[in-house]
């Protein structure tokens, strides 16, 4: 009878470990579970607009912060993190929720009690103002957009982001969070409702994920700095780390646009953007001054931009009709060819 050992399975599972898309993998397996455990959490104290902008961006940005962390232990990688926020708040404002309002439209609906997991058709039907609350939520956290986005192009005009810089944009996002968590507290005071012990556990698990995607990103930084291809390298660190990290973020639009919550479709892809600029950007400056690089001023334009076509839709319209999905798409597609066929 053959007996497996430890010194006979190490190896085999550490080649299979050492395989990028092995990792890669990993990733996916630890983003889905983060979500997974976010969507159990709404019923328990957290809700709508709320979930998407207080709880859900440390999970779909937690790669984007552990990305960071990396690039700050190699000194002198402030120009890759810039790129890789740009990227991410791009690919977010444009291709995932230009994706997601052609595929599943982008009307907010919001979830009366007892609807979890109904889909649009079949969802009960909604009072006008709660309909109109759950608008101005989506305003507000679009507005947070333009403070954070415009106070980061306002400090690097001088072309460079240095410790006290860093300390604005952190402290500004700070306060961001504050404020939702005592909007929290309010809401389940009117309630008469308060945490269940069970979210425990499911921070838990979502600690249990964040360990995975830290692992996962540590090593396909280190694996792309080493890669000797004339297709990819270190130098496109920024854009590839960019886009692999809005995947958590599609899951996540896929999920709630296919149930009907285009609130929180809306404001987890947003509040994710809220992880990267201040927050990823600054947290960088305050160990690390960054330069900025000469395509910060195209992604900072195309992120206004969307923003004001968000923002202008959900005003007038409250949704996000499919032709400017459309619009958002094609944008996107501009945005890549300029920034990676021309560079």
């Amino acid at each position: 009878m053959n007996h497996f050992s430890v010194s006979s399975v190490s190896p085999q599972l550490i080649a299979h470990l050492s395989n990028p898309w092995a990792q890669v993998g990993i990733f996916m397996v630890a983003s889905a579970l983060m979500i997974w455990r976010l969507q159990a959490i709404e019923g328990k104290g957290f809700e709508g607009t709320v979930l998407g902008t207080l709880i859900m961006p440390y999970c779909s940005g937690f790669a984007n912060l552990v990305f960071a962390y990396v690039m700050s232990r190699e000194g002198g990688k402030g120009t890759t993190v810039i790129e890789n926020c740009l990227v991410n708040n791009v690919t977010n404002l444009t291709l995932i929720l230009g994706l997601a309002t052609l595929f599943f439209g982008g009307k907010a609906v919001v979830k009366a009690k007892g609807s979890k997991g109904v889909k649009p058709k079949a969802a009960p039907k909604v009072q006008p103002q709660a309909q109109r609350l759950n608008q101005l939520e989506m305003l507000f956290t679009l507005v947070a957009l333009f403070l954070f986005t415009g106070t980061l192009w306002a400090l690097a005009k001088d072309g460079v982001l240095d410790f006290y810089d860093g300390l604005v944009l952190v402290g500004l996002f700070l306060f961001w969070q504050v404020l939702h968590v005592f909007e929290i507290l309010k809401n389940n005071v009117r309630k008469s409702r308060s945490f269940q012990w069970t979210i425990l556990i499911d921070l838990m698990l979502i600690g249990v994920a964040a360990y995975g995607v830290y692992f996962s990103v540590n090593f396909l930084v280190d694996w792309l700095n080493t890669v000797k291809s004339p297709y990819i390298g270190a130098k496109d660190l920024g854009w590839l780390s960019g886009i692999l990290m809005v995947v958590p973020n599609a899951f996540i639009a896929l999920y709630y646009g296919f149930v009907g919550r285009q609130d929180i479709v809306l404001s987890s892809q947003v509040g994710d953007g809220h992880i990267c600029i201040p927050m990823c950007i600054g947290l960088f400056a305050l160990f690390d001054p960054i330069h900025i690089p000469s395509f910060f001023q195209v992604g900072i334009y195309v992120i206004a931009a969307a923003a004001v076509l968000h923002f202008l839709s959900i005003a007038a319209l409250g949704r996000l009709p499919r032709l400017l999905a459309v619009v958002l798409v094609v944008g996107y597609g501009v945005f890549v060819y300029t920034g990676v066929v021309q560079a």
